[in-house]
């Protein structure tokens, strides 16, 4: 049997929800563990056997997560958590601030360098897809 691909979600509002959601119907994958900066008992997964916990605390999860899928907002918290989190490990993230894209890419990309990890940045609807369907 080939090993599941351990995912983790930082930030749980309607991205992270979604996100949460997607995981479940891919049997590839693991949803490992949901990083909130809530308190981590006020938030209710789909999935109640999934842990979540302080977004504070994710360095020391780091050998149980291969990807972890950042779901906070592009004005505020994507621009710092971005290359924090892309330091410590292999990131996907939706950064959608079309005139900030390079600056946030120059970012993200020397964090993840530096760390020796992969990172995708502005993956989704748009940019993304809808960036697709225009080129074609």
């Amino acid at each position: 049997m080939t090993e599941k691909i351990r995912i983790a979600i930082a930030g749980y509002g309607n991205l992270g929800r979604g996100t949460e959601a997607a995981i479940a119907q891919n049997p590839d994958m693991q949803l490992t563990a949901v990083y909130t900066r809530r308190d981590p008992a006020s938030v209710q997964l789909l999935d109640a056997s999934v842990p979540v916990r302080r977004l504070d605390d994710i360095a020391q999860y780091k050998q149980e997560i291969d990807v972890l899928i950042l779901c906070g907002g592009s004005k505020n918290d994507l621009p710092e958590q971005g290359p924090a989190l892309a330091a410590q490990f292999n990131t996907v993230d939706s950064y959608d601030t079309h005139a900030r894209i390079p600056q946030y890419f120059e970012a993200v990309d020397a964090a993840a360098r530096a760390g020796g990890n992969v990172a995708l940045i502005s993956v989704g609807w748009d940019p993304g897809l809808f960036s697709l369907n225009r080129l074609f």
